[in-house]
């Protein structure tokens, strides 16, 4: 082993344990690593690298502000026509349950009924209009219930 007179020399190479400077500015004292020594600022860039530099990054946004409009009209056009798919959806199904009450409804007889119940009448009857149904009817179930309704 070398003494720490002769690691210190130019040109002597330092052993394992030596204290003495290493080539990123790190000492090693008998295994353990000490401070780093202070590096000196590295220096400054040129102006035209500054240049580019701020050039480019104008450049960018300048890309990103022309793409923000036609980027938000495509997102919300792509809303629109979920939303309007939904609406065709559901239409088709309307569609198809009322087929198939046209097709159930063929027959004269259910015809007449569904008629009947939007107010319709036959050629030769007359409509009677008699208003307070509700009411007679539950006069009606109390009559029927007896004295233990009241």
């Amino acid at each position: 082993m070398r003494s720490r007179a002769s690691a210190g020399k130019a040109g002597a190479r330092p052993e394992y344990g030596d204290v003495t400077a290493c080539r990123r500015g790190r000492t090693l004292a008998a295994g353990r690593e000490s401070r780093r020594m202070p590096r000196k600022r590295g220096r400054r860039p040129a102006r035209s690298a500054l240049a580019r530099r701020w050039l480019a990054v104008a450049a960018l946004v300048l890309v990103a502000l022309l793409y923000y409009r036609p980027l938000n009209a495509y997102v919300d056009a792509q809303g629109q026509l979920s939303r309007h798919r939904a609406v065709v959806r559901r239409l088709e199904a309307q569609k198809a349950t009322l087929e198939q009450r046209l097709g159930s409804s063929t027959s004269l007889d259910t015809l007449a009924r569904e008629a009947r119940a939007l107010g319709y009448v036959k050629p030769g009857e007359r409509l009677y209009i008699v208003k307070g149904i509700e009411q007679w009817r539950k006069r009606e179930r109390a009559s029927m219930m007896g004295p233990r309704a009241r």
